[in-house]
């Protein structure tokens, strides 16, 4: 709906607006990764011509948080910073040139503390305490389904992984637009959830949720990257109230990636048992996360490292344990996948392990064990649609995998892993009893279809989806439907872009907001059959302008243990990858041939798109497999933070995507259809680690798989030791004793 105004230039996003008397603001960051703030001088900045307004932590001291349980931040460092780029001051003034002058003038004084600037150093206590608790943030400990393995084992294999750290890089830079108007805040900002974005700045400014307006223009990627409640847009808002004039500030690139959320670093560990004949028994999961200084969605995350394992599998005893540890480093979150790539690279590549010392073939061993659809997961998740096993099959044939399997010449190899994501969280941030997303249709006078829709485009294509829910029940031409969006003042509650949740719960909401009004027309011209254009005008003509409305809730509830509301979903969508590579073994140098992607879909809305997004996860997953790290100096300086130095694929590096849509038609799905925008990144990984071991005999058991690290491996193996790049094993972590969680409760169900 949106692709005509983007590709001619006439798509506003946050930093396009301008408005009369607006300010320029900046935002004054931490030189250090761990200090005391000792003062904080503002006298000379605040004196410069064309300043009108500064402001410290002292002005915005309410802590928040996106998640409830994690409410530790301040927009502004009040008494210690934790990370290099830490906001602690913020100036608005005439023009941007200005603004950068104040900064400099601020006169800051530290008192540096030792950092704690990786797992280890988190894990050990190395350092002062990132927080004053100390350095763990969340730790889980349970065991679900059989307390012992349901058969003796005859195999049992144990492996350690490590996925590095990496950023969402949107093409648009975070900006965030405020003024008031007779005392309501309204706030033009980039983000991808408005309404959780309108809470956090109700309570740090002590307003009614009504008192304050939230709109997001045009978002130019997200990613998961604008999820959070951000520094800019608190300082933009607390400054425009200051100055009495609109401010903006926009971010610069180098700023994005102090504060960017992005992909936890995780180091995992994981053990299985099982039957000579590939019968999975037992799994044990572990993980810790570097978090970064703060909780951000880092809760979520840990629990998430072991939910879906069993979305795709089915384990009689499945035990997991996770933990959360703070750093000095940026606070880490949700990125495509949301905490659940690192723990599906690494169960695919040890899956692979497992298949060759059993003597099974890796699709085969997959499909000995696949999780049947219509069925509840020994953690207690319900999955009803699943076309899982076409996925496979389909993958399989189509890229040959069987008859290249340890077939290719030496440098050549082929891989194979599957993926599973959410269509959305079943359990809000906020938990409530409240539909998760509202649509309302308006029939004017003329015979104009305007629809309004809380729900967030951040590119992946939702105003798309929920135009054509609406035109293919009214029977129009989507070009007729006239869409609002993301706006809080004149749109329905939406949660946001999150958790794919936008096409199942919105796309829901939009279906039976039209068939509503249908039903309303219809009812007023006497059930005559017609086209709707015609009846419609009928309609208003008798009684004027129509207005219906939709809504969607998820109609399962989480069982009933600490985390449960972590996982559950309404659908899950599931998807095969097949990676054929070339690698060279004199450089280290990897080229992906082609990639065959199966990708259970439910039902596809809008084609187009659906291809667009499984292509991006393809290509932003192989990002992260061979180049993405957000790595950090002994000081704590960022060592890329910029598009030059950060390195990510260009679409020059793109190989051959060969997609396969199956169509499994979700019974609970806006016309069958299920999630397409997370859940493509997760196999990609794996399957690229697997057929790089089947091209050179390496593996590769921690990210990114550079030359340096190829280069490695190979080292290792032509020395006679063992020919992988990985962690040694995994950290001793005091655990709690796990929780058990048998298969079923006396007298509770998971209804679907």
């Amino acid at each position: 709906m949106d692709a005509f105004s983007k590709a001619v230039g006439r798509a506003l996003y946050a930093d396009d607006l301008r408005l009369p008397g607006m300010l320029y603001g900046k935002i004054l960051r931490s030189p250090h990764p761990h200090a005391r703030i000792l003062s904080l001088d503002t006298r000379q900045a605040e004196s410069l011509p064309g300043v009108r307004a500064v402001v410290t932590g002292r002005g915005l001291p309410v802590p928040y948080g996106i998640l409830p349980v994690s409410q530790d931040e301040t927009a502004l460092a009040m008494e210690k910073v934790r990370y290099v780029g830490e906001p602690v001051a913020a100036v608005a003034a005439d023009t941007e040139e200005t603004a950068g002058r104040a900064l400099q003038l601020i006169r800051a004084e530290y008192d540096p503390l030792p950092p704690v600037l990786s797992l280890e150093e988190a894990i050990r206590g190395k350092g002062e305490p990132v927080h004053a608790k100390g350095n763990l943030h969340k730790a889980v400990s349970l065991k679900f389904g059989d307390a012992n393995p349901p058969e003796e084992p005859e195999y049992t294999r144990e492996d350690a992984f490590f996925y590095e750290g990496n950023t969402h890089l949107p093409l648009e830079e975070h900006s965030a637009l405020a003024l008031w108007k007779k005392g309501r805040l309204v706030l033009y900002s980039s983000t991808q959830t408005p309404f959780h974005l309108r809470k956090i700045l109700a309570k740090v400014f002590g307003l009614p949720e009504d008192a304050v307006r939230v709109i997001a223009p045009k978002v130019g990627g997200g990613f998961g990257g604008k999820l959070d409640p951000f520094a800019h847009d608190l300082c933009a808002s607390k400054l425009a109230r200051d100055a009495g004039r609109p401010v903006k500030i926009t971010l610069t690139r180098e700023e994005v990636f102090y504060c960017h959320r992005g992909r936890h670093p995780a180091w995992m560990n994981i053990r299985t048992s099982w039957k000579k004949t590939g019968e999975l028994l037992e799994m044990r999961f572990r993980s810790c996360l570097d978090g970064g200084a703060y909780g951000s969605f880092g809760v979520v995350c840990t629990y998430y490292q072991g939910g879906l394992q069993p979305t795709t599998y089915r384990i009689p005893s499945y035990t997991v344990e996770s933990a959360r540890y703070f750093t000095n480093k940026p606070p880490c979150g949700p990125k495509r996948g949301h905490g659940t790539p690192q723990p599906r690279f690494a169960l695919e590549a040890h899956l692979d392990k497992v298949a060759e010392e059993l003597g099974l073939g890796p699709v085969e061993l997959r499909l000995k064990n696949l999780a049947p659809p219509d069925s509840t997961t020994v953690n207690r998740l319900r999955v009803t649609s699943s076309g899982l096993r076409e996925c496979v099959e389909k993958a399989a044939e189509a890229s040959g995998f069987r008859d290249k399997f340890r077939k290719l010449p030496y440098g050549r190899g082929i891989g194979f892993a599957l993926g599973s994501y959410l269509c959305g969280a079943a359990v809000p941030i906020y938990w409530n009893e409240d539909p998760h997303s509202r649509v309302r249709i308006r029939l004017d006078a003329k015979g104009g279809i305007t629809v309004f829709s809380g729900a967030t485009d951040i590119g992946q294509g939702s105003d798309t989806v929920v135009v054509w829910a609406v035109a293919e029940i009214l029977g129009v031409p989507p070009e007729k439907i006239r869409l609002v969006a993301a706006d809080t003042d004149r749109t329905p509650f939406d949660l946001g872009t999150y958790s794919s949740r936008v096409t199942y719960m919105a796309g829901n909401a939009a279906r039976e907001a039209a068939e509503n009004l249908l039903e309303k027309v219809y009812r007023r011209t006497g059930g005559r059959r017609m086209p709707f254009e015609k009846a419609a005008r009928i309609a208003v003509e008798k009684e004027g302008a129509l207005e219906s409305w939709g809504s969607y809730k998820p109609p399962l509830k989480p069982a009933n243990f600490k985390g449960s509301g972590v996982g559950p979903s309404p659908a899950y969508s599931f998807c095969a990858c097949a990676a054929q590579v070339q690698c060279d073994p004199r450089t280290g140098r990897v080229r992906v041939e082609r990639i065959t992607f199966a990708h259970d879909i439910g039902r596809a809305i809008h084609r187009p798109s659906v291809e667009g997004q499984i292509e991006g996860a393809v290509h932003m997953a192989l990002g992260e497999a061979f180049l993405e790290e957000q790595t950090f100096h002994p000081s704590g300086l960022h060592r890329g933070p910029g598009i030059l130095d950060y390195k990510f694929l260009s679409s020059l590096e793109m190989p051959e995507v060969k997609l396969i849509l199956i169509e499994s038609k979700d019974p609970g799905g806006p016309f069958g259809a299920k999630e397409v925008g997370q859940g493509p990144l997760l196999p990609v990984i794996p399957a690229v680690a697997n057929a790089i071991y089947d091209a050179l005999g390496i593996r590769m058991d921690k990210t990114p798989f550079t030359p340096e690290n190829i280069l490695l491996a190979l080292e290792r193996k032509s020395c006679g030791r063992i020919p992988r790049v990985g962690p040694e094993g995994f950290p001793d972590i005091p655990f709690p004793e796990p929780t058990h969680i048998p298969a079923s409760l006396p007298g509770e169900t998971v209804p679907c």
